[in-house]
């Protein structure tokens, strides 16, 4: 049987519905220091240089003046009850997602998992931004504080607060998402599309 589509008033309803005021924060990021500034400080003191050591892990001896400071590698949606892994990898074709789906059933609790590495220098305020859009319409935008990181050999890995997906008749469809990773400069180190289908059930 043919699943119900929502009309457009529908859509906008549940835009208007998830329309959340925008508050200014008076946030000032602190002043740039370079990871070797900030391992060449307090050199004296034996204690708070090995907190540093820590802190920091283990930081690259050296890196390819090529490589973006913060490369975005990876975003998995997890989820115990999906039958299989369902994840992207974000470090070769993005426009090849725009033609995938992953599928979730309604009403799965789930997060998101985003994989990324900082190669240079320390980068401070980065955000995670996803927009939810159906057949047209933009139902939900959301910010997700990441934080500020260092460089160093291993991926951080970042997690969304468990959210529980849609369901009910209406909510069953293909939504389109859209991801930014920013910083406080403004940077955006990468932006993607990718596509989530509500199902009934895992195997549709």
């Amino acid at each position: 049987m043919a699943e119900h589509e929502p009309t457009t008033e529908q859509l906008a309803q549940i835009a208007a519905e998830n329309e959340e005021d925008e508050h200014s924060v008076n946030y000032r990021p602190p002043a740039q220091k370079t990871i070797q500034e900030i391992q060449a400080l307090d050199q004296d003191d034996e204690s708070l240089r090995k907190y540093k050591e820590a802190l920091l892990g283990p930081v690259p001896d050296s890196v390819d003046p090529s490589v973006s400071n913060v490369v975005v590698t990876k975003l998995t949606l997890i989820c115990a009850d999906a039958p299989g892994p369902l994840e992207l990898d974000l470090t070769g074709d993005l426009e090849k997602f725009k033609k995938e789906s992953f599928t979730l059933k309604e009403g799965a609790e789930h997060r998101i998992k985003i994989s990324f590495k900082v190669n240079k220098e320390i980068v401070s305020g980065l955000k995670y931004q996803q927009q939810t859009n159906r057949k047209g319409v933009r139902l939900d935008k959301t910010t997700y504080m990441v934080g500020s990181y260092g460089p160093r050999v291993d991926d951080y890995e970042f997690l969304t607060p468990i959210e529980e997906a849609p369901k009910g008749l209406l909510a069953r469809g293909s939504y389109t998402m859209k991801s930014h990773f920013t910083d406080d400069d403004k940077c955006n180190h990468l932006s993607w599309e990718w596509n989530l289908n509500i199902s009934k059930d895992w195997k549709n």
